[in-house]
């Protein structure tokens, strides 16, 4: 029985699409069957894999529409166990049509709920926002991936997202759990990265991923090739924390399980 983790935060540049992407191939790596939800009508995470945007047809609107079956818009990548549902701007549209229909929350619930049989993990990659996607992706995940940016405004707006999350548990999805907040764009040369680290764990403890992201710039460079930092570089530091990260899940939820 696969787990649907969505990985979600308000703010923007906080490393969630990296995330999702090299989380992804990482778990792909560790021989995890995986699908990746782009849920951004930015399609990063489609043209971080190396999918052509432009070119996409069919994918999550017309997922969360109900115009197609999930197995329609799963289209595989070239990171070895992982499929994709791919985002277009298209998508930006959808928070508008759905806001008159019936269950507008569950769309996406209903839509992907019996693909747990064929994953072992189903990642959502979020859009910056709360808006209606961010809250179909909670509504259809088992827990959270909240990517915090070791930098000043870190907590800032997490208290939100927190209260958000207690919402989603209380009204739509009260199985809705915190897989950990992940620590990301860490320099450890800059006393303000190793203060945000310091907090973050005083305040939320058991909370956050042992593994931290450092700032690297082989990670940066790879979205640019359509490839992800395991693909790109498997020798860089960033495909090294990817990886600790993927291993820290599965070690995890076997644990829980």
């Amino acid at each position: 029985m696969g787990k649907i983790i969505a990985i979600a935060n308000q703010k923007g540049g906080v490393g969630k699409t990296t995330t999702s992407v090299n989380l992804a191939a990482s778990l792909g790596v560790l021989e995890k069957k995986v699908l990746l939800i782009d849920a951004d009508p930015q399609a990063n995470a489609t043209s971080g894999l190396g999918i052509d945007v432009d070119g996409i047809e069919i994918g999550t609107y017309q997922l969360l529409e109900h115009t197609k079956k999930a197995e329609e818009t799963i289209i595989p990548t070239t990171s070895p166990n992982v499929d994709l549902i791919p985002s277009h701007i298209d998508l930006v549209a959808i928070e508008i049509e759905l806001v008159d229909k019936e269950d507008r929350e569950y769309m996406l619930k209903k839509a992907i709920g019996h693909l747990r049989e064929q994953y072992d993990y189903i990642l959502i990659d979020c859009a910056p926002s709360l808006g209606l996607l961010t809250l179909n992706a909670l509504t259809a995940a088992d827990s959270i991936i909240i990517p915090i940016q070791c930098e000043y405004f870190a907590l800032e707006g997490l208290g939100k997202l927190l209260n958000t999350v207690k919402s989603v548990q209380k009204i739509h999805n009260a199985d809705l759990d915190i897989e950990g907040l992940l620590l990301t764009m860490f320099d450890s040369r800059l006393r303000l990265s190793n203060q945000v680290v310091e907090e973050v764990q005083k305040h939320f403890e058991d909370m956050v991923f042992d593994t931290i992201i450092q700032r690297n710039v082989r990670l940066s460079e790879a979205p640019s090739y359509g490839e992800s930092i395991i693909k790109y570089d498997a020798s860089s530091k960033g495909a090294a924390n990817y990886l600790n990260l993927a291993n820290e899940l599965v070690k995890k939820n076997k644990v829980k399980a």
